[in-house]
């Protein structure tokens, strides 16, 4: 699929790999909406590329539907979808001070898994009504954050392990259901990734985290991440997959 003059949203779109991604997507000529919590990150990706910047929290229908109704108005029906929206808060199940807060564990699903959920399903009402793409009928094409946290979770992520699993799981009925109307559904699953939630950590930390990738021996960037969905995109025998960008690396 050629992302030229195809509608895309990203959620996350205000940092880290949803901004990259969303610049990528810009320079392959779509017609990006960036949303993003941070409405002014949104709106600072949006004028930078060319697109259009919304506040949003993903884990809120309402404010999901409005969204993608916005982007609609401007950009015509979503053929691209990239949830990267997602957070990551450490805790054990029963730390020094008793039982995780339930609060805590919901937080984390409903921002990393039901808002995933959330944009696929509307994005996708969006392309099954749309007309073909092309020979092979293809109508749009979904990608979704995961984790290699989802098979490999470490102590103190039993939150972000569930949600991004979630994630994984829902990957393949949504590709059965949408098949027959040419829509793709794949979730990507990046390793230690240098977005600023790495690269703020103390440089001794960072050596130690970026030695355990056996090659390269380094954090991945964003813009590989980006290039990933960009091939994705255009590779229309990829379907129904979570694809591991890690380097290799197996977490303990």
């Amino acid at each position: 699929m050629d992302v030229k003059g195809l509608a895309a949203i990203v959620t996350g779109g205000g940092s880290g790999l949803g901004a990259e991604t969303a610049r990528h997507l810009a320079a392959g000529g779509a017609k990006v909406t960036a949303l993003d919590v941070n409405a002014e990150a949104a709106e600072a990706v949006a004028k930078e590329i060319g697109g259009l910047g919304l506040a949003c929290d993903v884990g809120s229908a309402e404010a999901a539907e409005a969204a993608v109704a916005r982007a609609r108005e401007a950009h015509g029906p979503c053929r691209i979808l990239v949830n990267c929206a997602g957070i990551a808060p450490a805790k054990r199940i029963v730390g020094r001070d008793g039982p995780m807060p339930l609060a805590a564990f919901e937080q984390v699903v409903r921002v990393n898994l039901i808002g995933s959920f959330n944009l696929l399903r509307l994005a996708a009402a969006d392309m099954l009504g749309a007309e073909p793409l092309n020979a092979d009928g293809e109508r749009g094409v979904i990608v979704s954050t995961a984790s290699i946290a989802a098979v490999e979770g470490q102590l103190g992520q039993v939150a972000y392990a569930a949600s991004k699993a979630g994630i994984v799981g829902m990957m393949l009925p949504a590709a059965r259901e949408f098949a027959r109307n040419g829509v793709r559904v794949l979730t990507i699953a990046p390793g230690l990734i240098g977005t600023p939630l790495l690269l703020n950590m103390p440089q001794e930390v960072q050596d130690n985290l970026a030695g355990q990738v056996p090659f390269p021996h380094r954090f991945g960037t964003p813009a590989e991440f980006a290039r990933l969905v960009m091939h994705i995109c255009d590779n229309v025998m990829l379907n129904a997959d979570t694809i591991r960008l890690d380097g290799a690396m197996r977490m303990q």
